[in-house]
Parts: C-alpha cells; structure tokens; sequence
C-alpha cells in the first residue's frame, strides 16, 4: 500500500469522442474549373445531367463547362430550370428528364440552390418516390448517382455538404434533408467563378458562410476535426468580405472567400447547425426570401441567445474574427461578437430586421411551430422551445 507520501499517479486523461469526418475529393483553386471532364470520366459519366441556372449561363461559365466535358467525348444532358429556394416541382420535373435521357453522373454548376437541385435529383434516382418523403435525418437509404458540384458562389457549403434544402411548395416550409449518402465525391471550387456573383449574393452567400461556421463551432455535435474549419472559416469571412463588395475583381480576397465556404461547408456537414439556420428555414420556405440575408438578420440574436448555454466557445469565435477578447467572460465576448455580426450586415447592405424581408407579426406563431420540427434545431447548444424560438423571431422583426 502507498504511504501517504507517495506521489499519486497521473490521471490519464479521457480519450477523445469518436469522431467521423465526411468531406468529398477536393479540387480548388485558380483554374480548377479545367479538372472537370477528368472528374467527371473518373466517375463514370457518359450522358452526364448538369444542372445549372440562367444567370450562369448568361455568365459564360456554362459554355466553358460544355466545351471541358465533350472534349473528353461525354455528351451532357443540360436542365436549367432552376430558381432560388429550390421547390419540390421543380425536382421532380428534373428527375424526370434525368430518367427520360438516360443519364448517369449529376453535375451541379451554381449556387447552392442548383446543388441542392442536383442533390435532389440523386435522391430520387437513387430511391424513388417523391422527394418530400426524405425529410429529416438519414431517410436516403440507397445509393444515389455520383455528384460532381461546381460551386459558383463563396458562401452555401453544399457542394461539400451532407445536406439538401428543398421547398415544400404546399406547406411553404423549407425541408432539411441531411445524410452521409448526399456529400459529394468531388467539389471543384474554382475562384474565378466567384466574379460574375452580384453583389446582393456576394453579401447574402458570405454571411451564410459566416453563420456556418460560428453554427458548426457551438454545435452538440462539434468536434475537434470541424471546430479547425469552423474558426479559419470565420476569420476569413471576417477580414475579407468587405473586400470582395468594394473591390470586386480583387482576386485574392475572392479566393479567400472561395476558401472560407469550402470550411464553412466541411465545419457544418460534420458538426451540423444551429437554431439560426432552422430558423431561417422557416423564412426562407414561407416568403421565398434570400437564406443568407436571413441568417445576416438572425445571427446577432442566436448568438446572444446561445451565449447562456455555452459561452466560452464564443470567446474563440470573437478572437477568430478578430476582436481583442483574451480573458473576458463568455457572454461579454459573445455580445461583442453578436455586434460585430451585425456590423458586418450593415456594411454589406443587410437590413436590421426581417420585417424588410416581409416578415409580418401574424407569420411568426407559424415559423416558430415549424422550426421545432428542423433537424438543424436538434444541435443547438441551448434547447429552444416554441415561446422562446417565438420571442426570437419578435427581437428580429
């Protein structure tokens, strides 16, 4: 038996949670747009399905793309029929096509609105039915096509997400379909795509990225592999936003960006959101308003409501974006954060409250019952009931 003056033993500390990290094969940078016939081959694409919008097109990325994947001898099947928020509809009419020409692998080359279209597509593909069906949390039980996605704005994370956001257009709710089947197996994010954004989604993507990664930070499901992505992400948004507003064509502030949504989109997809995105969900699927604008408005709110519940984790999110916060307490640093966030929004032509949005105070009881039922609310660090994700919606009106 040890003597009393015998030294105790070190305690080993606890290992750490088991942490799975899903990410697809990366291709960034200046140029990469270039890799996107051999991705597509080494995926088996013969008839690819590439989705895009107008707005791309008339960008004169689409014809790059063309040219890229028939000199490789593929011959694409274009569907364009895309618009922001995308609605159930308009997934359905797409797979149709998808399954009418015969086509095999699903390019994206857009937003996150044409991702998640893709992603949509793949899904009933892959399991049939209708694509309402797949709300919720692992509901894609069988294969789906092989995704290549071509991210054209600096913000939504998709194309490396676990994630797809699809309008139920009959009960005006977006749905939150989230599993380990939808992350991608190749992102190209190629900068220079970034320069033809207007500068409304410029500001609306860079704010989603924003909220992402200070989501991902306090999430349940955080962990040390995403916490990396979700702090570099924040600074980069931080110092390099503004940036790509006053000085569109600056290139490195637009890889910057390119390079804080790739993290953003890597933090969110492995440790899920947060109460502002379920929130948004709710706006976004009731008046067909702009997600990221809405996370701007939301964001300063969450986070002094999540402070509470975990408020140093937000003393390395204030540092991060680059505020003198060393030894303050966690909800002082979470408030300087919170106006920080909001700075931000005004700089870049956000506006205070969602009633600019047309948000009125008859919608919210119906927003605030609908977010209880988004998959992104089950990780908030702060549980939220339906009077307090009303109360919420009322401070940002």
């Amino acid at each position: 038996m040890a003597s009393a003056l015998t030294p105790s033993r070190p305690t080993t500390p606890a290992p750490p949670a088991l942490a799975k990290f899903h990410a697809p094969e990366v291709v960034f940078g200046a140029d990469s747009l270039g890799e996107a016939g051999f991705a597509a081959i080494r995926l088996g694409a013969r008839r690819p399905f590439l989705v895009t919008d107008p707005g791309i097109i008339e960008a004169g990325w689409l014809s790059m793309l063309l040219t890229l994947l028939q000199a490789e001898g593929l011959t694409p099947v274009l569907w364009s029929d895309v618009t922001p928020n995308p609605k159930d509809h308009e997934v359905r009419r797409a797979h149709e096509l998808y399954v009418e020409r015969e086509c095999d692998v699903i390019i994206a080359l857009g937003g996150g609105s044409v991702i998640d279209a893709a992603k949509g597509v793949a899904i009933l593909s892959g399991n049939g039915g209708d694509i309402r069906d797949y709300a919720g949390v692992d509901q894609v039980t069988r294969p789906i096509p092989p995704l290549l996605m071509i991210p054209t704005t600096s913000g939504t994370g998709a194309d490396v997400s676990q994630f797809c956001i699809v309008t139920d257009t009959d009960r005006h709710v977006k749905l939150t379909i989230m599993g380990r089947a939808l992350v991608p197996e190749v992102s190209i994010t190629d900068p220079r795509l970034l320069t033809t954004m207007p500068e409304d989604l410029n500001a609306a993507t860079g704010l989603d990225a924003l909220t992402h990664g200070i989501e991902a930070f306090v999430s349940l499901a955080h962990n040390p592999l995403a916490d990396t992505h979700a702090l570099n992400a924040v600074g980069l948004v931080c110092r390099n936003l503004r940036t790509t507003i006053t000085e569109p064509e600056e290139m490195a502030a637009r890889a910057k960006m390119a390079q804080a949504s790739l993290q953003a989109g890597l933090a969110f997809t492995n440790a899920i959101l947060g109460a502002t995105h379920a929130m948004s969900h709710q706006v976004g699927g009731l008046l067909d308003a702009p997600h990221g604008v809405v996370n701007g408005v939301l964001l300063p709110h969450v986070i002094r409501y999540n402070a509470r519940a975990s408020p140093d984790r937000f003393v390395d999110l204030a540092r991060s974006a680059g505020l003198a916060v060393d030894g303050m307490p966690g909800e002082e640093a979470a408030e300087l954060l919170a106006e920080h966030v909001r700075s931000l929004a005004d700089d870049v032509g956000v506006p205070h409250g969602l009633g600019a949005l047309g948000v009125t105070e008859a919608d919210i009881d119906t927003m605030a019952h609908t977010t209880l039922d988004d998959a992104c609310l089950t990780t908030n660090p702060r549980e939220a009931s339906e009077g307090e994700i009303r109360q919420l919606f009322k401070d940002a009106l």
